[in-house]
């Protein structure tokens, strides 16, 4: 389920390259920023019908009667006792960060800048990539289940480390557009263990403030990818080619140690239950 859950951001995306590719000549860039906006409606309907875990409704009925409410869970998760997990945790949500952007958010450039290839063009393998992603997220999801949440994610970084340089080094279109599609089923991939990976790695009481400041904190960092790799580009005879190998390959091999080191959690119980050591109240 959460290969499924986080694989669906492909199918975000592959309708989103569809909507580059057919409308972006007729509406241009502020047209597509609108279209942005509408499945932000969804929040209404989440908000009405999606109701709270009862593994966190029991916990916090248990932190109010023992009278050891967590009010400040950020503070949490940098105690000694729990940070370690919590900067691995950074570490492979950064790493992860930087190797999507390096992949996804740069190719359209790529092909703009670089390959001079028209809209249609540059749509196409970035949607059929995000429709092979959503498929392997699936597939990388009973991995997990079977061989554990890190080799789920290992295996397919260490190939599509692989594969990177063929859809870079490579101006042939059918040879660049070929690999990347294939990218989708490895480094397109290795975040569909996130929602389960992230949650099984905190006690109940400080899962959600430890997911969120994680997962956005890689983002953070990964922010900066697009202006360095097109500082580095505009001096490159190759354009985006080389900054975009180095990246990725150096991000996915940060990824792959990180998760090497991190704990194993296939099969963990969530439990409503205070698993952090806390003096009650007085």
């Amino acid at each position: 389920m959460s290969g499924v859950l986080q694989g669906s951001w492909s199918i975000g995306f592959l309708l989103s390259s569809l909507a580059y590719g057919l409308l972006y000549d007729i509406i241009g860039w502020r047209g597509l920023l609108i279209l942005g906006v509408l499945p932000a409606l969804a929040v209404v309907w989440i908000r009405i019908y999606v109701k709270e875990p009862k593994v966190w409704v029991e916990n916090r009925r248990i932190q109010r009667e023992q009278h050891r409410e967590f009010r400040a869970p950020l503070f949490e998760i940098f105690r000694l006792r729990i940070l370690p997990n919590t900067l691995m945790a950074c570490l492979w949500m950064a790493s992860g960060f930087v190797i999507y952007y390096s992949v996804y958010g740069m190719f359209a450039t790529h092909l703009q800048k670089d390959l001079h290839l028209s809209a249609g063009m540059v749509a196409m393998p970035i949607a059929m990539a995000n429709l092979i992603a959503f498929l392997a997220s699936g597939f990388w999801g009973y991995v997990a289940d079977v061989l554990g949440r890190r080799w789920a994610m290992i295996i397919p970084a260490a190939i599509g480390a692989l594969v990177t340089p063929f859809y870079l080094l490579f101006d042939s279109y059918p040879m660049v557009a070929g690999a990347f599609i294939v990218q989708g089923a490895f480094l397109g991939a290795i975040y569909g263990q996130n929602p389960a990976y992230l949650s099984e790695r905190f006690p109940t009481e400080v899962r959600a403030t430890a997911s969120g400041f994680c997962y956005h904190q890689g983002a953070i960092w990964a922010g900066f990818t697009g202006p360095i790799l097109t500082y580095f580009a505009a001096s490159q005879p190759m354009g985006f080619t080389i900054p975009m190998l180095i990246a990725t390959t150096g991000a996915a091999i940060v990824f792959v140690i990180t998760l090497l080191y991190s704990p194993e959690t296939r099969g963990k119980e969530l439990v409503p239950e205070i698993t952090l050591m806390e003096q009650p109240a007085e």
